[in-house]
């Protein structure tokens, strides 16, 4: 099996201060990752993106909102299109860096699509709440849309995206709300307590599209083994039942309970667990067709890293195992880029992934979020709700 890896040492040329998202985490990651072996492994094939073109982005985009982007580093007072927010600083090459963390999803697609390669991964990627002509939640282009969109432009027929990030998919949702092709799943902590303040289980999909958006909110504090038995109890089921011909995976880290800005508590092994779950469904639905990005996450030395190379090693073969120490060199490494912070020692947390399946009638607040998911969408897929086989 052969497997991309989409990466180069320009998808860290920008810098944003002191901003959340910063690309350090992603630095991190690459080089545990190579410390590790995962990128030597046979089967891997390391690809250097290209910037997204304007047309690849308008499939997306406005264009107006392009032009906004690439004007607004150049005037202190931009303002408009989200932009020159405490979220959505502008930077230098601003158009620039986000057309190429474009580029780079739109060659994990593509390698896939063509059958070059059967799962690739873009770590930088994943900025799921861009809007067509907004910036917002740190995403100024929205990647993993740009590369669903080039696959329906393709022929792609039916294209599940499954984001397993602490916050709502919302541009994904919204830029596919009214299409059929195109089945988003969202797990996420409940919008009444976490930006962006959507993901409602009542949201469904549009005119046409009815039942190809499925909200699954989950409750502050949710850990793994609720987190793992809201995702078997919703997400196995609808996509069985749409049947995709490849699955995107929007992978953010941020719901650890070590990340600053969310309140789930999960560890990077309930993370890895979930990863491995999505790399089950392709490899029963879709003869293993899966598309991989990264997302948030700003533990940045203490989840990213640990939680993206597990991912990274999904994706280009066996998964690690979580009680593999980490090298010293990286520990090393680490401990200089980020001085005064706890350097973890291995890939685990020492997390329990072990859940108790889901049964109608629960009284948790967990058990109800996912009563209401499965009533809100279950039916438009033909299915049961109060059935737990379905």
């Amino acid at each position: 099996m052969t497997a991309t890896v989409v990466w180069s040492d320009r998808m860290l040329g920008y810098d944003l201060g002191d901003h959340p998202l910063d690309p350090i985490r992603v630095e991190l990651t690459m080089r545990l990752a190579r410390d590790l072996g995962v990128l030597d492994r046979p089967a891997v094939e390391l690809v250097a993106p290209e910037p997204a073109t304007d047309a690849e982005l308008l499939r997306v985009h406005r264009q107006d909102y392009l032009d906004a982007v690439r004007a607004a580093p150049d005037d202190p007072f931009f303002r408009g299109y989200g932009l020159n927010t405490p979220d959505n600083p502008v930077f230098d090459h601003m158009h620039e860096a986000s057309a190429l963390i474009c580029g780079a999803s739109l060659a994990a697609a593509r390698a896939v699509w063509s059958g070059r390669a059967r799962r690739a991964v873009n770590v930088a990627g994943g900025l799921h709440h861009a809007m067509p002509a907004r910036a917002a939640g740190f995403c100024v282009y929205d990647d993993p849309a740009v590369a669903i969109a080039d696959l329906l432009a393709q022929g792609a027929e039916r294209i599940a995206y499954i984001d397993i990030d602490v916050h709502h998919g919302d541009g994904v949702q919204e830029i596919f709300y009214d299409d059929p092709r195109v089945l988003t799943v969202s797990l996420h902590e409940g919008p009444m307590t976490l930006f962006p303040g959507t993901g409602f289980a009542e949201e469904t999909g549009g005119p046409g599209a009815e039942g190809s958006a499925v909200n699954v909110p989950l409750p502050p504090g949710t850990g793994d083994a609720g987190w793992l038995r809201a995702f078997h109890a919703v997400v196995p089921a609808v996509v069985r039942a749409f049947r995709p011909q490849l699955i995107v995976l929007q992978a953010g880290a941020d719901s650890h309970r070590l990340d600053p800005l969310a309140n789930l508590r999960l560890t990077v092994d309930g993370q890895r667990a979930a990863q491995l779950a999505v790399r089950d469904l392709a490899d029963e639905l879709c003869e293993g067709r899966l598309v991989a990005t990264g997302g948030g996450g700003y533990a940045l030395v203490e989840v990213v890293p640990r939680t993206w190379t597990h991912l990274l090693a999904m994706v280009t073969g066996e998964p690690l195992d979580p009680s593999t120490p980490l090298p010293a060199s990286w520990r090393e490494y680490a401990a200089k880029r980020l001085p005064g912070r706890d350097i973890p020692v291995s890939l685990t947390d020492g997390g329990d992934v072990r859940f108790t399946p889901w049964q109608p009638g629960g009284e948790h607040a967990l058990d109800r979020a996912v009563m209401a998911a499965r009533k809100a969408v279950f039916p438009l897929h033909g299915l049961d709700p109060h059935d737990p086989r379905d």
